[in-house]
């Protein structure tokens, strides 16, 4: 926190010369008119202080359009980040993404978006002979297919502080998570999100 008013006001009649000419009382005119330029002090050591939240793009509120032009947001998944929370996360997640295409790479991309609890489905065809009783009946294509599956988040809920007014009280699905799960799918693979336990 800050100093207020009458912390800059007291600094500067304490730096101003001893003597006559300015009055060291805080209810002379001299002292009014800095009591102006310590208000005005005041005002911007707090403004310095919100600045330690806007440095942070998980919390950042003023700076948000700042951060996505930063990150070239929004992107191709940039039209479904339309709430608040939801364009902060799309920022973390471009900030702290390492790239890669293996099954862990799609785990802490969905980790970085809020589902700590992911994990990746693949698929292979059925054989004869190797393949047991109760396994999927996937033919060959499958192979180019994976399931990213999350346990949690399936409804997102207005929060006080995080959402803004003209947000829906909830949403289904996450359409973020999708769209970035598809975008940074390999080109020959089909990618799928998942919600819940596998029935």
């Amino acid at each position: 926190m800050g100093m207020n008013g009458s912390d800059y006001l007291a600094l500067l009649l304490a730096l101003q010369p001893p003597g006559p000419a300015l009055p060291s009382s805080p209810d002379s005119i001299w002292g009014a008119l800095l009591r102006a330029e310590a208000d005005e002090l005041a005002r911007v050591d707090g403004r310095a202080d919100g600045l330690m939240a806007e440095s942070d793009p998980r919390t950042s509120a003023e700076l948000l359009p700042d951060w996505e032009r930063v990150c070239g947001l929004p992107g191709v998944c940039g039209a479904s980040a339309q709430t608040v929370a939801a364009r902060r996360a799309a920022v973390h997640a471009q900030l702290v993404e390492l790239g890669g295409q293996r099954p862990a790479d799609y785990v802490t991309l969905a980790a970085t978006l809020g589902y700590p609890d992911a994990r990746v489905e693949e698929f292979r065809p059925f054989r004869v002979g190797q393949s047991g009783a109760g396994d999927g009946l996937y033919d060959g294509d499958w192979r180019h297919c994976f399931r990213l599956r999350v346990q949690a988040g399936l409804v997102r809920r207005f929060t006080v502080g995080q959402s803004a007014a003209g947000e829906p009280l909830a949403t289904w699905g996450d359409e973020l998570l999708e769209c970035v799960v598809s975008d940074r799918a390999p080109a020959h693979a089909i990618a799928q999100v998942a919600y819940g336990e596998e029935e």
